[in-house]
């Protein structure tokens, strides 16, 4: 899987940290999401649908590899 975030529309709510801090992280200034690792692999899968799932800005994509 590819993850993408859309950060123009990413409202900084941290559901994403939350949901997997070892693939999504938030920048100190604003809080938009910023990704550690954009192919994460197997064991983290249901982790990031699980943060994609939740996104209130509906801001996280993903993509099959």
């Amino acid at each position: 899987m590819k993850i993408t975030i859309d950060q123009d529309a990413c409202i900084g709510s941290g559901q994403c940290v939350l949901s997997s801090p070892e693939v999504f992280d938030q920048r100190d200034a604003d809080g938009i999401a910023v990704l550690l690792q954009d192919s994460p692999g197997p064991g983290l899968q249901e982790d990031v649908r699980e943060a994609a799932r939740i996104c209130p800005a509906l801001a996280i994509t993903l993509t099959p590899s």
